[in-house]
């Protein structure tokens, strides 16, 4: 047998009602056994009842009263299940019988004195049940009296019942094994359906989704975590397209430019000072490479995951990052205002909290001009500690700060040609803080200046 999972549902199953079914047919073969039994004593008990004023004693031998009744057809019969009866002394011996015994004998059994229980004896090759009770004349003690039936159409319906269960279960086994695979068949096929489906999805085609039950079951909800899956996989996919394209991009024009300028070196000679200046330019654009390759290295360990949090000094850690701010930028004013009275210290890994302040210190420098100051406002609130980080500069539009977390985007500042970079910086920031739990709140008017927010939760500070 093929050992598909529906098969093994059936099999098992069928297993399961087989020994319900066989328990059930062994409960019914017992209570009909029982039934009979019952019934067959309790005609033996009524005869007990009807025969047993008709004793008497006569010259010291128990006999019964009206010896001519046991003539009648009824007694004669064999066909009729007649009622045997004999009467014993204490000790056993015979001291009188109904004719239709003839020569034959009850069988006595010493000690058995119920009166409601039967036994079941041989007769002349005959299967019979017997009954056995105390007699008492003038209220003592005087012998037994037995009674017996015939058990043998008791036995043939017993043996007809068996042998018919016998037959019966196996084929209610194979009855209910196709049935129940039938079945099995049937409550599978979402899942042959889902497998089917999800066999046709590669990377190429994942906008497929599988289809869902029309029951709020187990299934349906399978259909529903892998559509979800397959979604989350989906736009994965189209980001790492994105993220490449734009990576290559970003890689691919500074490297064109230099090419170019080697170009030029190299068709005819030219002054020292021409070779220089190109080598200069060439210089600017390696280092501009370098920074955006040291950007994609940052995304990609962010992929991964960043290192698990430490006790960072904040009031330290943007002192500083000021400091190394205002030895690269000597004509800037970069301003901080601390409006706590001690040091405030957060629980995060403290070379990715630098990340993520020093890229919002280098985006209000990019994005400002060389007269306008940025500030940096560090105080504690009722919902956690804040740092702010405000410029005055050139803004950003409603619909652009919906897209400056994405990866590459730069604006229409870039566009326009003012602005250098990657778009790498805030994504950065943005992957951090939300590894961290750090709140970042940006509000920004075009043409008046962006002020960038983070939020260090109760949770991520230190006492």
């Amino acid at each position: 047998m093929n050992r598909t999972y529906k098969n093994r549902i059936s099999f098992k199953l069928t297993m399961a009602s087989a020994l319900m079914i066989l328990i059930s047919f062994i409960l019914i073969y017992m209570v009909v056994k029982s039934t009979v039994l019952n019934n067959v004593d309790n005609n033996l008990e009524n005869e007990t009842n009807k025969h047993g004023d008709q004793i008497k004693i006569e010259n010291g031998q128990i006999k019964f009263a009206h010896k001519g009744e046991w003539e009648e057809e009824e007694h004669n019969e064999i066909n009729f299940n007649p009622i045997f009866i004999e009467i014993v002394d204490k000790e056993g011996k015979s001291m009188d019988k109904s004719p239709n015994l003839g020569t034959n004998n009850l069988n006595f059994k010493p000690g058995t004195t119920s009166e409601s229980q039967g036994f079941n004896l041989t007769l002349n090759g005959q299967e019979i049940r017997q009954m056995q009770v105390e007699l008492f004349t003038n209220n003592e003690f005087s012998g037994y009296l037995l009674l017996a039936t015939s058990f043998e159409d008791s036995k043939l319906l017993l043996s007809n019942l068996s042998t018919i269960l016998f037959i019966l279960y196996p084929v209610v086994l194979l009855f209910l094994f196709l049935t129940l695979r039938r079945l099995a068949s049937r409550s599978i096929q979402p899942i042959i359906d889902i497998t089917q489906k999800a066999e046709i999805i590669t990377k190429d085609n994942l906008n497929e989704r599988l289809p869902s039950s029309k029951y709020k079951d187990e299934i349906n909800s399978l259909s529903v975590s892998i559509n979800h899956l397959l979604e989350r996989l989906e736009k994965g996919v189209l980001r790492e397209k994105q993220f490449t394209s734009d990576a290559s991009h970003e890689l691919r024009t500074p490297l064109a430019i230099l090419k170019g300028n080697f170009e030029v070196l190299i068709r005819k000679p030219r002054p020292q000072e021409e070779y220089v200046e190109k080598i200069k330019d060439g210089i600017v654009i390696i280092d501009k490479l370098n920074a955006i390759l040291d950007q994609l290295l940052t995304l990609a360990r962010l992929q991964k995951s960043p290192s698990d949090g430490d006790e960072v000094d904040l009031n330290f850690l943007i002192k500083d990052l000021l400091a190394s701010a205002r030895e690269q930028n000597p004509t800037r004013g970069i301003q901080l205002e601390v409006r706590s009275n001690k040091n405030l210290y957060i629980k995060a890994n403290e070379k990715s909290l630098a990340i993520i302040i020093e890229n919002l210190i280098q985006n209000a420098l990019k994005y400002s001009s060389e007269d306008q100051d940025i500030k940096l406002i560090l105080e504690k609130g009722m919902e956690g500690v804040f740092l702010h980080i405000k410029d005055l500069g050139i803004g950003i539009s409603e619909e652009e700060l919906t897209k400056i977390h994405q990866p590459f985007f730069r604006g229409e500042s870039h566009e326009l040609g003012r602005i250098n970079g990657a778009g790498l910086g805030l994504s950065i920031v943005k992957k951090l803080c939300d590894f961290y739990k750090i709140g970042l709140l940006t509000q920004s008017k075009k043409g008046e200046g962006s002020t960038f927010s983070l939020l260090f939760p109760p949770s991520l500070q230190q006492s």
